[in-house]
């Protein structure tokens, strides 16, 4: 008799070279020209779960496909596991600081160097070798299981809501498991329980109806570059929080137990300091810097554009003027609401000299589990047994919209099981993943599938 553990050690090479083989693929979804790419990653992912036992379809979209699988043969009176990943990338070229060939695997000092090893190739396909080694040894798994993976997270899950909820009776489960996150480090294993939504925006701030010559014009007409400027400042209090009214109304505040177990986790003002290199600590007064930046919601400016840029001078005065802004929003929070919000306290404090408008491009709900459901309980079990350690609970910053989309149309508990670390340079060059923590991911999400059967 081989257990799944046994089958997932004694396949580890294979396991390793399997990975190489998907990375290899340049699915970056972003970019048109890597189109045929992304759907080449698809068909490979598709026929690896075929090969394993799964029935598999690849679902076309306007955009990129999605790739569903299952395998039900558990019975319909066992519990059943959703799992979620994404594999496409984003861009990586290696004039942007990689040291080797981002799309060419490299193993040095015990990491998978390449784009796409931890976010999120490496950690969708640790759960799905987990699955393997359920399927393929001789315990079988203990539970239904459903596999879902989009090639369009990196582009916000432009069409993954829509497949959702068109599919809920077809992706019914009784949990769904994420591994698209990280841990805290290599000998901590943590849980992210809370996500932060998302509101996107444009604000675009409009002057005289051309460029005009700073000397001739300038001192009678209120330049939009300054009033943009203006307007930002506004946005926020001298204390760091946020000046527009009603942006905190709908914040849930934080329990007792929650500000306990984000202070296991809290940097100390020189560990930030040496983080981030700034000079001095920032933000909202009252909170950690951990409760900052998972528990509290923020408005950021993400970009500035107006006049002219070049090298040299060019004395003009610019027409306009536009910054990009985001809000990084807690549950509870609506962003529609919160660009409604934003839009008319802007349009409150606009002065007359110039015209403003706030144009919204995307949104994300936030999303947060119940710390105390049955569901954590199962991940805990699974983190004390594959690592060795009760994880920690953590907030993150970051946002997964389509975990949202999983709690309200499938009434899901959703658990972010991340195996990577947050150092492991996602999105920038030279992302890699350590090899030790693939294998322990694929031993954990195992003994996650073999704990869920008690649901």
């Amino acid at each position: 008799m081989v257990s799944p553990h046994e089958y997932a050690r004694s396949q580890q090479p294979a396991f390793l070279e399997q990975l190489k083989e998907l990375i290899r693929i340049p699915s970056v979804s972003t970019n048109p020209e890597n189109a045929g790419d992304v759907r080449r990653a698809a068909e490979w992912l598709a026929a690896d779960m075929r090969r394993i036992g799964m029935d598999v379809e690849i679902v076309d979209t306007p955009g990129h496909p999605i790739v569903y699988g299952e395998w039900l043969g558990a019975g319909p009176d066992k519990p059943t596991v959703l799992i979620y990943g994404h594999y496409d990338v984003q861009p990586a070229e290696r004039e942007t600081g990689w040291d080797t060939d981002p799309f060419e695997p490299v193993i040095k000092d015990g990491k998978l160097y390449a784009r796409g090893s931890s976010d999120d190739k490496g950690q969708m396909f640790a759960q799905l070798k987990a699955v393997e080694s359920l399927l393929l040894s001789d315990a079988k798994s203990p539970v239904n299981i459903k596999f879902l993976a989009e090639g369009e997270e990196e582009v916000s899950s432009l069409h993954l809501g829509e497949f959702v909820t068109a599919n809920r009776e077809r992706l019914k489960a009784d949990v769904c498991v994420i591994s698209d996150s990280g841990i805290l480090a290599k000998d901590q294993p943590s849980i992210v329980y809370s996500l932060r939504g998302l509101t996107y925006m444009e604000l675009h701030v409009q002057g005289p109806d051309k460029d005009l010559h700073s000397g001739g014009f300038g001192g009678g007409v209120h330049n939009p570059a300054q009033a943009l400027c203006e307007l930002i400042a506004a946005l926020h209090n001298p204390d760091g929080s946020i000046a527009v009214p009603g942006f905190y109304d709908d914040v849930l505040p934080l329990s007792a137990q929650e500000r306990e177990e984000i202070k296991k986790t809290d940097w100390t003002e020189e560990e930030w300091l040496r983080i981030t290199g700034v000079p001095q600590v920032w933000g909202e007064a009252g909170y950690s810097l951990r409760e900052r930046i998972g528990a509290r919601p923020t408005l950021e400016v993400n970009g500035l554009l107006s006049g002219f840029t070049g090298e040299g001078a060019k004395t003009v005065l610019p027409a306009k003027a536009m910054a990009k802004i985001s809000c990084r929003l807690v549950a509870n929070q609506s962003p529609q609401r919160i660009y409604e919000l934003v839009r008319d306290y802007i349009a409150q404090i606009t002065p007359p000299t110039v015209r403003s408008e706030v144009r919204l491009l995307h949104t994300g709900e936030p999303a947060l589990v119940d710390l105390n459901s049955p569901a954590i309980q199962l991940a805990i079990t699974a983190y004390e047994k594959g690592w060795g350690k009760t994880p920690v609970f953590v907030r993150e910053g970051g946002s997964i919209p389509i975990v949202a989309d999983f709690q309200r149309e499938l009434g899901l508990p959703v658990i972010l099981m991340g195996f990577g670390l947050d150092t492991d340079g996602a999105h920038g060059p030279n992302e890699h993943f350590d090899i030790e923590m693939y294998y322990r991911g694929i031993d954990t999400a195992i003994y996650f599938l073999q704990e869920a059967a008690k649901l």
